[in-house]
């Protein structure tokens, strides 16, 4: 199998405010709920995309509306964006660590919390870490939700149609429409591009991280901006990102991804504030 490693929202804080009541002076304790991991920075709930819908956006052809078929990295790259994606939104972590340390892919994922994602597959791959005991680590749940496994009991983790589901979410969002193609022996479903500003934003957006906004220190970019890039890297659409630039450009972006590639995830976990599955999941697609 083709090797695999935001904000958040889960656990809640809780914070006591006074408040004046209105009668006679009396201070009231008010109990204010704050999220312990934060949603996804774009504001829009419209065009708010997911990291699997992001990265399948990277890898469609503009007008055939269908992905690359020499892409054979596709479709482990988005079972590992939903992890991912999971481990940012505090649904899922790795266990904890007891006195004999582990590696990062030798430890299990685990399930934290099962409140609603606003994604139907999300949702269902965070039903299947919960209902699993016991639990299996990253590279087997890319493998699981994959359908790559010959343990018929376990055929039935396999997330099914996730490029065509995600194709029709984009479609809900107003970034693709639908079309049908006929391909001399057969006819395909295809989804062209039809909002081409949500994808050139996101191009600019990857473009930035490693050109105009490079910090050099992962840990203080965005952590779902730096996921992006190693998932899309692992799904072989990166470079779609990258095309339009000029050569001077093209080989400074390429220098940075290496230098994010060539980091070592058992250490970069280990910093303060680092989330513990998405570099599980680097881990996965670059050992």
């Amino acid at each position: 199998m083709t090797s695999l490693q935001q904000r958040s929202s889960g656990l809640v804080q809780r914070r006591t405010d006074a408040s004046r009541g209105a009668e006679g002076g009396r201070e009231i304790e008010r109990e204010v709920i704050e999220p312990e991991f934060e949603e996804d920075s774009d504001s829009s709930k419209d065009t708010r995309l997911t990291l699997m819908e992001e990265v399948l956006l990277l890898g469609l052809k503009d007008r055939e509306g269908y992905t690359s078929f020499w892409n054979d990295c596709i479709s482990s790259g988005l079972r590992g964006c939903m992890i991912m994606e999971l481990g940012l939104k505090g649904r899922v972590e790795l266990e904890k660590i007891g006195m004999r340390r582990k590696s990062l892919l030798n430890r299990k994922l685990v399930y934290r919390s099962d409140s609603p994602t606003g994604d139907v597959m999300l949702d269902e791959a965070v039903k299947h870490v919960k209902d699993t005991d016991p639990p299996e680590n990253i590279q087997t749940w890319v493998e699981l939700l994959s359908g790559e496994t010959w343990n018929p009991l376990k055929l039935h983790y396999q997330l099914r149609n996730v490029r065509e589901r995600l194709a029709k979410n984009l479609v809900e969002k107003g970034v693709l429409t639908t079309e049908k193609q006929n391909f001399l022996l057969f006819d395909m479903t295809t989804h062209p591009l039809v909002n081409s500003s949500s994808k050139q934003k996101l191009i600019k957006k990857v473009q930035d991280a490693v050109l105009s906004k490079w910090t050099n220190d992962p840990h203080r970019m965005d952590k779902r901006l730096l996921g992006l890039i190693y998932m899309a890297h692992a799904s072989d659409v990166l470079e779609n990102a990258f095309a339009p630039l000029s050569d001077d450009d093209y080989e400074v972006a390429m220098k940075r991804v290496r230098e994010l590639l060539d980091l070592d995830p058992e250490q970069e976990c280990m910093k303060p504030n680092a989330n513990e599955v998405m570099w599980g999941t680097v881990a996965a697609f670059i050992k």
